[in-house]
């Protein structure tokens, strides 16, 4: 589990593809600190598992992943290429601050950026949003995008499905988010609890 809040700017220095997988190799510093084997660590928003870690002299390292076709295909990390900097995360551990909401790093789908509104110390950002997760969004409510916490500041149904959010300059400054620019896709992920709530209530009925 997460909490979609980025702990650091990753690179990605190698991506090798095969039939239906990927073998990302991923250059971090804060994300390797006390790293074992089978850690979680959240990639733009996708839970992946450290499958080998080799170790740098400057304190920081790479590290490496695989991720199956079905993840490539349903999230953004299909079209990452090597020299980009993606969003990196530690899983939580049971003293750690909720600083965000819960993120369990699987990705509900792909959304587009639409627009990028300046104000004077943050910015608004509208994404589109595939038609089967609008009902999931709420004014104030919790959204991850590439992995980062945010609150929905407004949303439309129609005629085509958007939300906006409001990044601060912390925001844009120490994740990917201050560089996607319009037609950019990035990865989302729903709260969860508004899934169990769907869910049990059409159970009920």
């Amino acid at each position: 589990m997460f909490t979609g809040i980025v702990e650091e700017l990753g690179t990605l220095v190698e991506r090798a593809d095969g039939a239906d997988s990927a073998v990302l190799r991923i250059r971090a510093r804060t994300a390797l600190q006390d790293v074992a084997l089978g850690d979680s660590i959240a990639v733009n928003g996708v839970c992946l598992t450290v499958t080998g870690v080799e170790p740098g002299e400057d304190g920081a390292g790479v590290w490496s992943t695989d991720v199956m076709a079905e993840t490539l295909r349903r999230s953004s990390l299909g079209r990452v290429g090597a020299g980009e900097q993606v969003n990196l995360e530690r899983a939580v551990t049971p003293t750690t601050r909720l600083g965000g909401h819960i993120v369990q790093g699987h990705v509900d789908g792909v959304g587009t950026v639409v627009s990028r509104t300046p104000g004077d110390d943050w910015e608004v950002v509208r994404i589109a949003v595939p038609a089967e997760l609008a009902r999931y969004l709420v004014e104030k409510g919790s959204i991850t995008v590439d992995g980062v916490s945010l609150t929905v500041s407004a949303l439309s149904d129609s005629p085509e499905p958007w939300f906006e959010v409001s990044l601060i300059p912390t925001t844009l400054r120490e994740t990917t988010l201050g560089e996607r620019a319009p037609g950019d896709p990035v990865n989302l992920e729903v709260d969860v609890i508004a899934k169990y709530v769907e869910r049990l209530l059409g159970a009920r009925r």
